[in-house]
């Protein structure tokens, strides 16, 4: 799970880098048709795929699939007119929507202390980032930034409810390979040639988006939304680490402040009774 929102900070930042040059939809074919090239690639070189390709439960794929793109656009129109650390303010609604839904769609068990350390995390966010909010009246990054977190949150749900069907290549291909399709009319209407350099790292938000998904899809095969929600809050750590290193936007004794509370929050869930 630490893991996978490592990875996510990563292609975040790297998203907003490139958000000022090209369309999301652009963005969006790029990533989707670089894990399908990987997934070609393996197959070609190793005469096999890693994994099984086929499925069972076909709409529910293609749902998670629906929602992964609904999560990339979200956050990559949001983090065009946010800082990276004020953006995952809104990103930190995510867990309290997991639970809500883990709760309805799945009739999982939620214990009073995962909402309970979800709220002291989100507590620590808003003293890291309240006294700098900068929006202002761009409510419209807001409102993105709450779709691409609900459809961030719905991934989490159906990964947990595809669990059975484990594997790194079915995983790849039914999440690139519906919506690469519908993505392509659109970035080839909205499309900027890149130079290397931006070639690269359109790329790299393939690889990125390919590691992290597997990563996540992972972690809800052996846990539950209780046991790793509250982790979501430990990504303010890595934002920060972004803005200091990318934009050289020093935290200030706020943000230091609100992470302590996030990573306390975040070891203290890890201390709970497990949920399975």
């Amino acid at each position: 799970m630490l893991s996978a929102l490592g990875l996510f900070a990563v292609l975040d930042a790297n998203s907003k880098l490139l958000s000022g040059g090209y369309h999301v939809s652009q963005v969006l074919a790029f990533r989707y048709a670089v894990l399908l090239a990987l997934l070609a690639a393996w197959v070609i070189l190793r005469r096999a795929a890693p994994g099984p390709l086929g499925t069972r439960r076909p709409g529910a794929q293609l749902l998670r699939s629906a929602f992964m793109v609904g999560s990339g656009a979200g956050f990559f129109l949001s983090l065009r007119h946010l800082p990276l650390a004020e953006g995952y303010l809104v990103y930190f609604t995510a867990p309290f929507m997991l639970l809500a839904l883990f709760r309805v769609l799945l009739k999982e068990p939620v214990p009073a202390s995962a909402w309970g350390w979800c709220g002291v995390g989100f507590t620590g966010v808003l003293l890291a980032l309240w006294p700098g909010l900068s929006a202002g009246g761009a409510w419209a990054a807001y409102a993105w930034g709450m779709l691409g977190s609900f459809c961030h949150a719905m991934v989490l749900v159906m990964n947990r409810s595809l669990r059975d069907e484990p594997g790194m290549a079915r995983l790849i291909l039914w999440s690139a390979a519906p919506a690469l399709p519908l993505l392509v009319p659109w970035a080839w209407a909205e499309w900027a040639t890149p130079p290397a350099g931006d070639a690269l790292a359109l790329a790299a938000n393939g690889l990125l988006a390919g590691g992290a998904t597997i990563g996540l899809a992972a972690a809800f095969r052996y846990a539950s939304a209780p046991r790793l929600a509250p982790l979501e809050f430990s990504a303010l750590v890595f934002a920060v680490i972004a803005d200091v290193t990318i934009w050289g936007v020093w935290p200030s004794a706020w943000v230091w402040a609100g992470a302590a509370v996030v990573s306390f929050a975040g070891i203290m869930a890890q201390r709970a009774p497990r949920a399975a």
